[in-house]
């Protein structure tokens, strides 16, 4: 696929990845802006504690979805054998990424970027993913703070990714991605600095 091909597909991958799905199924459930509830936020834990678990765990599915849709189209036109096929692939997963977090269909605000890094990282990086995963849920009950689990699982997921020799471009993908991870939860690492984050 050429440059321009290429950019195109990276731009799709952006537009999948600004798909609002905890706005749209706020409105659609319950005709409320999720970005005006809880902590303001629209992903699948502030949509489970305003709306339900079962619309909490749909929004999860469809964020996760918003990452691994893209990648796997990606792997698809570029087998990820082929050297040099992982820097384009890296890059359309993080179109994605950032579509979540910067979604042009909410003036480019966004979700904290953890189900669409783990719906990218389960279709490319299935190794590096469960270990985060397993971070995640052991942080998560130890400490019972579901931002915390999620903020320990990005940061590991470089490591996961270098342990389990994948190639360099996606290390990198993944050091983004869990930069984002931290940006968007700046607000909890506060709260859970001074002892206010909610727990579950």
């Amino acid at each position: 696929m050429s440059l321009t091909g290429t950019i195109l597909l990276m731009f799709v991958a952006y537009l999948m990845g600004s798909v609002p799905s905890g706005y749209l199924i706020g409105r659609w459930v319950a005709e409320v802006d999720l970005r005006t509830l809880g902590s303001q936020n629209i992903g699948a834990t502030n949509v489970a504690r305003n709306l339900g678990m079962k619309w909490g765990l749909l929004v999860l599915m469809m964020d996760m979805s918003k990452g691994a849709m893209p990648v796997a189209l990606a792997l698809s036109i570029w087998p990820a054998e082929i050297k040099g096929n992982s820097i384009k692939i890296a890059l359309v997963a993080l179109a994605a990424f950032l579509g979540h977090l910067w979604s042009i269909f909410l003036r480019f605000r966004g979700g904290k970027g953890v189900a669409t890094a783990f719906g990218i990282s389960l279709v490319l990086l299935p190794k590096a993913a469960f270990a985060a995963v397993a971070v995640f849920l052991f942080v998560t009950w130890i400490w019972r703070h579901v931002s915390l689990g999620s903020i320990t699982a990005g940061v590991t997921l470089p490591i996961w990714t270098v342990v389990s020799a994948y190639p360099s471009a996606y290390v990198g993908l993944t050091c983004v991605l869990a930069l984002g991870v931290v940006i968007r939860h700046g607000s909890n690492i506060k709260a859970l600095l001074k002892g206010k984050e909610r727990k579950i």
